[in-house]
């Protein structure tokens, strides 16, 4: 194997591998021990209506990777085969499943699609529209889910905190992250749909200032990177778009319909889209989580949004099912895909 390929397996130590799930094991023991009554787990109904609605859980997931593969092919104009975008969408999870989700895989997504064969122009114009068409879905949603069902139900009251005397409200950190997502991707549709030479211009301004001229030639590439983008982006048509957006819309809700379904095999739920706005909110704040993947964060914050459509007793186990349904199997599918993957990409 090439040392180029050493480097790539370095991001992925054992260490940084094993810190999520010893964190979500923790995590996950603790609400299990707290959360969960032992005899109210006895009383569950294992019947064939429980283990259909676990399925159809399970299918969402894979609905949820089909409409990401599916957008990677449609942002290559299928250069990249369907097998192909199956190992690109498994390691950019496992990418972000192992970095704090302030930070992403955004990064490993880029030299992961490069190495698909696709230039390294194209492959930041993929990785920057994917950003946008992520940004957009909760940018555009949000308002939708407050005008249907408000704000008197969407942020659980008892989850506010008292800090040094400052009340720490998830309404308060929603917007904060709604903020974070709304400007993103202001910047995204200013630097490349409207002015990439404008943007680029600020940018090299900024890097002007005196300690952050050592990086002021990485400044250069990307903003040459972002004038690329935008000239590849504007030759697109309209089909390109609308299928791109479909595709991302497809992915996001099928990730919160996993949910929805995962309640149903234990209880009849009929407040359906409360569920699914409060997994929005949830998502919202989880984007400035610290931990790898959000780990133990994820954990809580279930407990929290969504304890209220779950019967007394069994919130933890319902957290930790949901993880081991939507988070742990990226961490080890891809361990699975990540040598194999080395080993095409460099034997070409």
């Amino acid at each position: 194997m090439s040392e180029n390929s050493s480097k790539v397996t370095e991001l992925f130590t054992a260490k940084k591998i094993a810190i999520p799930i010893v964190i979500g094991l923790l995590v996950s023991g603790y609400l299990l021990w707290k959360n969960t009554d032992w005899d109210q787990f006895q009383n569950i109904d294992w019947n064939l209506e429980f283990f259909f609605w676990m399925f159809i859980a399970l299918l969402m997931m894979a609905c949820r990777d089909f409409g990401y593969m599916y957008r990677i092919r449609v942002l290559t104009h299928n250069k990249i085969s369907w097998r192909h975008s199956f190992d690109v969408i498994m390691l950019w999870e496992f990418v972000s499943a192992v970095t704090p989700s302030v930070v992403g895989g955004t990064g490993a997504a880029l030299y992961i699609i490069n190495k698909e064969g696709i230039s390294a122009g194209k492959s930041t114009a993929i990785v920057m529209i994917t950003a946008f068409f992520d940004e957009l879905f909760y940018v555009l949603t949000v308002p939708l889910v407050l005008i249907f069902i408000g704000t008197s139900n969407l942020f659980p009251v008892e989850l506010q905190k008292k800090i040094f005397g400052i009340t720490f409200s998830t309404e308060g950190l929603f917007w904060v992250g709604y903020g974070f997502m709304f400007l993103l991707l202001s910047i995204i549709t200013y630097g490349i749909l409207l002015n990439p030479k404008g943007f680029k211009a600020i940018i090299l301004n900024v890097f002007k200032i005196k300690f952050l001229r050592k990086w002021r030639y990485s400044a250069i590439q990307v903003g040459d990177d972002i004038i690329l983008t935008s000239k590849q982006m504007k030759k697109e048509s309209m089909w390109f778009w609308i299928k791109a957006f479909v595709a991302t819309f497809l992915g996001w809700t099928a990730r919160f319909w996993v949910v929805n379904f995962l309640i149903l095999a234990f209880v009849a739920v009929d407040d359906h889209l409360l569920i699914y706005g409060r997994q929005l909110v949830m998502w919202v704040i989880m984007l400035i989580s610290p931990t790898p993947g959000g780990a133990g964060i994820a954990e809580f914050a279930f407990n929290g949004f969504l304890k209220d459509f779950i019967p007394i007793g069994l919130a933890g186990l319902l957290a930790v099912l949901w993880r081991l349904i939507s988070y742990y199997p990226y961490l080890f599918i891809g361990i699975f895909v990540l040598p194999n993957w080395l080993k095409r990409v460099y034997n070409k």
